[in-house]
């Protein structure tokens, strides 16, 4: 079972070590080719998905499990928002509401609620995927044959920032008030 359960944490743990070259290749283009990037950015997204995969498959799904899961994530597209912010390609309000977010989805999980695991809501779950994208966007932007698209991209990732930053601030907003609702007879 042990070695079942680390393969998930493995798959994991890869994202995780492959956060800090993200951040620093979206915040300096000069630091990794395009083809490196779009290929950590990739490998990020697909071990997000194959790590839960296997869990259930294995049957190794744990608490724990999940919020290393969930807590890589987090690091993963924070950094890389916030390289991308550095370089001016985003806004820097985006990454700084992703840790508001992700620190009361752990603290209203583990002590508001007195779970002994993350209690994920609908929302929070789709912006979790979605902070992916403006970064496969800008891995994209990099290469030659997109510069014709370049003004348009832009444009594309910009529109795609503030309406994750909108989508962010309702989700922050909803998991403030729902404690409420649920106490209400």
């Amino acid at each position: 079972m042990a070695d079942r359960m680390r393969v998930a944490n493995l798959l994991t743990a890869l994202r995780l070590i492959l956060a800090l070259p993200a951040a620093l290749a979206f915040a300096q283009p000069e630091l990794m080719s395009p083809l490196l990037l779009l290929a950590i950015v990739i490998t990020a997204i697909a071990t997000d998905f194959a790590d839960g995969v296997v869990a259930q498959k294995t049957h190794t799904a744990s608490p724990r499990g999940l919020l290393f899961d969930h807590a890589t994530d987090f690091l993963f597209v924070t950094s890389g928002l916030a390289g991308a912010a550095f370089a001016g390609l985003l806004s820097a309000a985006l990454p700084l509401l992703v840790v508001v977010a992700f620190s009361q989805y752990v603290l209203d999980s583990y002590w508001l609620h007195r779970n002994k695991q993350l209690r994920m809501s609908f929302l929070g779950r789709w912006n979790g995927i979605l902070y992916f994208v403006p970064l496969v966007l800008i891995a994209l932007s990099r290469f030659d044959i997109v510069l014709d698209f370049g003004q348009m991209l832009s444009i594309l990732i910009k529109s795609l920032t503030y309406l994750l930053v909108l989508s962010t601030v309702v989700s922050i907003i909803d998991r403030a008030i729902a404690p409420r609702s649920l106490a209400r007879p």
